[in-house]
């Protein structure tokens, strides 16, 4: 099968290729996607489990991508749940091969039913964002209707997300930016909008949650808009500022069957946009990886062609 992978740490994007690799072996409670579409994060060359396996030995050549969607091609020994021909879309681990190849073993409880009226491309996009922006909004930040939550990178795949689930159950959304983000933010729901290069932050006013997805200045400044109770969430680094009466919260996004069947569920009855962007074949995923590119919506890799077969491996 077709994958890309990548073996050197020092040689970023430019150690992306398109590779022979053998198919997958499906392990314990393992299933095989045949990988319709796949989506990345540009950050995860520099992730230790890009490198590592879970007891920290040398995994490369390593396959890239965490995001997917497709077929199941295959069960592994005592996977229950799923069925082969069934359309999935998840997360794959960390620590294993990841979504950029054209069949993938992924974990069976990380993989969700796909309905037939969402698009592969479309549901490859929602993985990672839908997972994390509810993680951080609900399980950590605790958001409840009638409160106020300050989204940052609000016109990115996770702030886009985050803005609708946030508007949806009620709460003041007010979302920051590039100035031209501007009417992305305000047109899927935002109650205001904070020019970062322009406007000062500290205007803004207290704020009961704070989701952060950038780090850096922008995180450090943001403890200070917490009011007494609430909470600063970020996927970016560690707080090194944390609010004066609040909480502070670094996480990782967790796969989560369930979450992945409400968020889907949400993009069905209209209530949910995954801000889907450029969509590239498999050949042109190293390309993709190069900065500035992905800057309206998340970046998917069209893996298999709409005629590809819906059963069996190779």
């Amino acid at each position: 099968m077709q994958a890309i992978t990548v073996r050197n740490r020092d040689a970023g994007a430019s150690g992306l290729t398109l590779t022979e690799l053998p198919y997958p072996h499906a392990a314990e409670n393992d299933v095989i996607v045949r990988v319709h579409a796949a989506g990345f994060t540009r950050g995860e060359l520099a992730w230790p489990g890009t490198w590592t396996d879970r007891g920290g030995r040398d995994r490369t050549p390593s396959v890239p991508g965490h995001e997917l969607s497709g077929v199941v091609a295959e069960l592994g020994y005592g996977t229950t749940g799923l069925t082969v021909g069934q359309r999935v879309f998840g997360l794959a681990d960390w620590t294993r091969d990841g979504s950029l190849a054209e069949y993938t073993a992924v974990e069976a409880r990380n993989l969700a039913p796909l309905p037939a009226d969402v698009d592969y491309t479309v549901a490859a996009a929602l993985p990672i964002s839908g997972l994390t922006a509810w993680q951080a909004l609900f399980g950590h930040g605790r958001l409840t209707a009638g409160q106020t939550v300050l989204i940052h990178g609000s016109a990115g795949s996770v702030g886009s997300t985050a803005v609708q689930l946030a508007r949806d159950v009620g709460a003041r959304v007010i979302a920051t930016g590039r100035p031209a983000d501007r009417d992305t933010a305000l047109g899927l729901g935002a109650d205001a909008f904070v020019d970062l290069q322009a406007d000062r932050l500290e205007e803004t006013g207290e704020v009961d949650v704070v989701f952060d997805v950038i780090g850096g200045e922008i995180l450090d400044r943001s403890a200070a808009l917490v009011r007494a109770g609430g909470t600063l969430v970020t996927v970016a680094e560690p707080p090194r500022v944390k609010p004066q009466d609040g909480r502070a919260v670094f996480f990782v996004v967790e796969a989560d069957r369930d979450r992945l069947a409400d968020v889907v569920q949400r993009v069905r009855d209209g209530r949910l946009q995954p801000m889907v962007g450029e969509v590239c074949s498999l050949a042109e995923a190293p390309a993709a990886f190069a900065p500035g590119r992905g800057r309206h919506g998340k970046t998917i890799i069209r893996i298999a062609p709409d005629s590809a077969t819906e059963t069996g491996r190779p």
